[in-house]
């Protein structure tokens, strides 16, 4: 498990209690997909794009930081410094740590309600888009019979399926002339055993 100290060497990953409920505020996921779409944001900036005050987008910021979600960006400046989102967590519930498994779903309830918010949104104004666009993206769903280990297999897959992608939220130098943010959302999952 990443800890905030040893964030820059690997993508931090919510296990506990402490962490999850960390993630589970709006606030702190809108500015988590602020900062995918701005870039690095000063608490300003933050409160600006989110109408909340400046002091309230600094206190979830550094409790983001504090749990490794975010990082503090060095500029030469004097000026109010950034912050940086640290991309790429995951959240999976260290199951033998009392609390982990509720607040994973806590979690997973916020989140999901808000990727299926941004779909509904995406649906209802796509016929805006260009045609090409729309005929591109894709809404997709599969119930096949699995072992654990094939979900596990499944599971890992669908995680690698941006990697060779990544880095240009970070560095706009990387990104292919034409392109623009793209959404991923996928859920694999085995029915409960009555």
């Amino acid at each position: 498990m990443a800890t905030p100290d040893d964030v820059s060497q690997a993508s931090p990953t919510a296990s506990t209690p402490e962490q999850m409920r960390a993630l589970t505020h709006p606030l702190r996921l809108q500015i988590l997909e602020l900062m995918g779409d701005e870039g690095d944001l000063t608490a300003t900036r933050c409160a600006e794009l989110t109408g909340e005050s400046v002091a309230s987008c600094s206190y979830h910021l550094r409790q983001l930081a504090k749990y490794g979600f975010v990082e503090r960006v060095d500029t030469a400046s004097g000026k109010e410094r950034p912050w940086r989102a640290v991309r790429h967590f995951s959240v999976r519930p260290d199951l033998e740590v009392p609390g982990a498994l509720p607040a994973a779903q806590a979690f997973g309830d916020l989140w999901v309600t808000r990727v299926f918010d941004r779909i509904r949104d995406w649906m209802a104004h796509v016929d805006g888009d260009d045609p090409e666009w729309l005929l591109a993206s894709t809404q997709t769903s599969s119930r096949v019979w699995a072992t654990r280990e094939e979900l596990d297999e499944l599971s890992r897959g669908l995680e690698k399926l941006t990697e060779h992608l990544q880095g240009r939220w970070e560095d706009p130098a990387k990104r292919p002339p034409g392109s623009r943010p793209v959404n991923l959302f996928a859920s694999a999952w085995a029915d409960i055993e009555s």
